[in-house]
């Protein structure tokens, strides 16, 4: 009961380093931005644990079966419930996305902007050989591999420099909405200039010839690792889940001697949780740290606002989504499923996700997503030490839901028409890809572009949508780690025998209702 209440005390602090938080890299955007490395050795201080706590927790959960066959049983509950909860967002946010359509622009001006596009009226320009030089930035004709300019006078374009590409490919598709002659303009003249950036994300590249079948692949071979100790140093947590699983697994057919390891490994994950307390008591400075650094580089509260205003409808689609999912959805699973009160649940696990939010990761966030499932909702370590950190690999319903929005928004943007077919199969790669994605910050964007390539939209579209990606991303992060959190209750609920089902004080506390 005295870890609970430290547990649930610690939330109003972490509201309070937001707030202080959201104030400084507001304000004074500078100071914000100094104060990353803080946020840094907070986030070090989790992963560092992650790794070990994951094996001890996991050993300890599956040594506690008794019975191997046991396994299954929960196994296939917890990976029945997580791709449900992962298709039903991604269901959500494509009906949102088609809803709001936030890729739709009814002007030339406003598509233009959405394409990433910056409209400069009466700006002098001059070309010298194979140099543009507008509004005071210089561009090379055939060379340059960022931006695409074109000039306009008197609202008629003279001519364009394209990148070395030619106007009418797959890259902005801007022979869609203007007729343009390359090379035709004459030195030294004024008028207006269209810029468009059309930088392929720098996290993307290089990734654009995975497909999903690829990334799966890639998770199955990788249950196996060749060398344990670096799938340790690269932070792979499914395969030391599987190896945890084995060990703790074969400990139990060892009697006597293996009693001994298990005990061992209790004591380890015992240190492990206390150390995880200690961390915690820096989490209101280290969170306050990430949100103030975060938004002092994105310039404060102006900056932050102008990224928004740009994508408000696109941030929109993806916001409201994941609010349903997360505020209508996962707690109805929770009531009916898991006959818990998903208001007192939440409450309880309150800190966990707004650590969520301002890690962005779901791995970074696991040590307080257990700490809450099990000081605070009272599930029992054996089932949080098996769904949790699997959740955290695999379940990312907030990233399948962001995947889909962001497909679709990218294919209205291009005025590329999806049909009912390739909604199914944005459905089924946005849903299968999101378990290829590690519960590492920004992951989604390495996924999107499996997405993207199953319907053949441009994956430069991306570069659309990471002015505000670093916002988007804390938002499903913390619906991923509460989806992770109600499959914990529900598979809990489901686990527990029924000659046991006695509701303690704290039970009800929290909300248990058992039939």
């Amino acid at each position: 009961m005295k870890n609970q209440q430290k547990s649930i005390s610690l939330l109003i602090p972490i509201l309070v380093g937001i707030g202080v938080g959201i104030l400084l890299g507001g304000l004074f955007p500078i100071v914000g931005s100094s104060l990353e490395f803080i946020g840094e050795l907070f986030i070090n201080g989790l992963l560092m644990l992650v790794i070990p706590l994951v094996m001890t927790s996991m050993i300890i959960s599956i040594s506690s079966l008794g019975d191997i066959r046991q396994i299954g049983g929960i196994g296939g509950k917890t990976i029945f419930f997580y791709t449900i909860t992962t298709g039903i967002a991604v269901l959500i946010g494509l009906i949102m996305v088609n809803i709001i359509q936030p890729g739709v622009a009814n002007t030339d001006a406003a598509r233009i902007a959405q394409r990433g596009g910056q409209i400069l009226t009466d700006v002098p320009y001059s070309i010298d050989q194979d140099i543009i030089t507008l509004q005071g930035s210089t561009f090379q004709r055939a060379y340059d591999e960022r931006y695409n300019v074109i000039l306009l006078d008197q609202n008629e374009i003279h001519g364009a420099i394209k990148s070395g590409k030619q106007p009418s490919d797959n890259s902005l598709r801007i022979s869609e909405w203007t007729n343009l002659e390359k090379d035709t303009v004459t030195p030294n003249q004024s008028g207006s200039g269209l810029k468009v950036d059309l930088a392929v994300a720098a996290t993307v590249k290089d990734k654009d010839e995975r497909s999903i079948f690829d990334v799966l692949k890639e998770v199955v071979v990788g249950l196996l690792p060749r060398n344990l100790f670096q799938a340790m140093v690269e932070n792979q947590v499914l395969p030391l889940i599987i190896f945890s699983l084995l060990f703790g697994a074969i400990l139990t057919t060892l009697g006597e001697r293996g009693e001994g390891v298990i005990i061992m490994f209790s004591a380890i994950n015992e240190v492990i949780m206390k150390m995880i307390h200690l961390i915690l008591l820096a989490a209101p400075v280290g969170i306050g740290a990430l949100i103030a650094s975060r938004l002092g580089l994105a310039g404060g509260f102006t900056g932050f606002a102008t990224e928004f205003s740009s994508l408000s409808k696109y941030a929109a689609s993806v916001i409201i989504g994941l609010f349903i999912h997360g505020a209508l959805v996962l707690p109805i699973i929770l009531q009916v499923f898991g006959k818990r009160n998903p208001w007192h649940y939440a409450r309880k696990t309150a800190s966990a996700l707004t650590t969520a939010f301002s890690t962005s990761s779901s791995s970074a966030t696991l040590p307080l997503t257990m700490e809450c499932a099990i000081q605070g909702n009272h599930i029992s370590p054996r089932t949080a030490s098996f769904v949790l950190p699997l959740g955290a690999t695999i379940n990312m319903d907030g990233t399948a839901l962001y995947e889909a929005v962001g497909a679709v928004f990218i294919a209205q943007v291009y005025g590329i028409e999806l049909g009912v077919g390739q909604m199914v199969v944005i459905f089924l790669t946005a849903t299968l890809a999101a378990i290829g994605a590690a519960g590492i910050p920004e992951a989604g964007l390495v996924t999107m572009v499996i997405v993207l390539r199953a319907v053949n939209i441009p994956i430069e579209g991306i570069s659309l949508i990471l002015v505000i990606d670093w916002f988007l991303d804390r938002c499903r992060t913390t619906i991923n780690v509460w989806g992770d959190s109600i499959v914990a209750g529900v598979i809990d609920t489901l686990e527990r025998p029924k000659s046991h089902r006695v509701i303690t004080k704290e039970e009800e506390e929290v909300g248990v209702v058992f039939d």
